[in-house]
């Protein structure tokens, strides 16, 4: 997913979020200013992919938590690192990226939680990686995870209803088939979080909100 925020000083920010291994589209992007990246996951952080998108956007900077920033020291990958955790923020020009959340959402006890970090961005867009953490802040944009082995849906409506986003769309959607993605789980958003505007984006579609 790419991001693009008007910066308050001028010009575009440009945001890549969590280079993953399910698709290859961003080795192919440039003009990146950041690399954001919630959690080392392999469908969030592929190492190769990353190394990409470094080579492609030598001037990106990544941004990330303890955890990933870790794994990209270990795999001598040179771009500037900054690492923002839960409670901790940075100013990425002029635009505000606030670090919210410990953990993965458990997908079995025994397998451990990985650090997963939410990004607020720009006061207004929320990006919570693989969990259900609130921001306990107003949001205007949520990217909502609806699917994976830790989402079910009464998990995805409770957090919507907790967030109250005023519009949310859809993301960690890439096992659902593009024409069962409009199915129950819409109607269920539609009926217990009427304060949210849902959409469901298809692969390559852009929105501006």
């Amino acid at each position: 997913m790419v991001i693009e925020m008007e910066a308050p000083a001028g010009g575009t920010l440009r945001i890549l979020t969590d280079p993953g291994s399910f698709t290859v589209n961003h080795n192919l992007q440039d003009n990146i200013d950041i690399i954001l990246i919630t959690h080392e996951h392999g469908d969030h952080l592929h190492v190769d992919s990353l190394k990409a998108l470094v080579a492609q956007n030598p001037n990106a900077a990544i941004i990330t938590n303890q955890a990933v920033a870790n794994i990209i020291k270990q795999e001598g990958i040179g771009a500037v690192v900054s690492i923002v955790g839960d409670g901790q923020a940075m100013d990425a020009n002029g635009i505000r990226i606030e670090g919210f959340g410990k953990l993965h959402e458990e997908i079995y006890k025994e397998l451990g939680q990985v650090e997963n970090t939410g990004y607020m961005i720009g006061e207004r867009f929320y990006y919570p990686g693989d969990a259900f953490h609130a921001p306990g802040r107003p949001v205007d944009i949520l990217a909502l995870p609806v699917a994976g082995p830790w989402a079910r849906v009464r998990d995805v409506v409770n957090f919507a209803q907790e967030v109250k986003a005023r519009v949310a769309f859809g993301v960690h959607d890439g096992m659902i088939l593009p024409t069962a993605r409009s199915g129950s789980l819409v109607n269920a958003l539609a009926k217990f979080v009427p304060e949210t505007t849902y959409l469901t984006m298809q692969d390559g579609e852009t929105r501006e909100f």
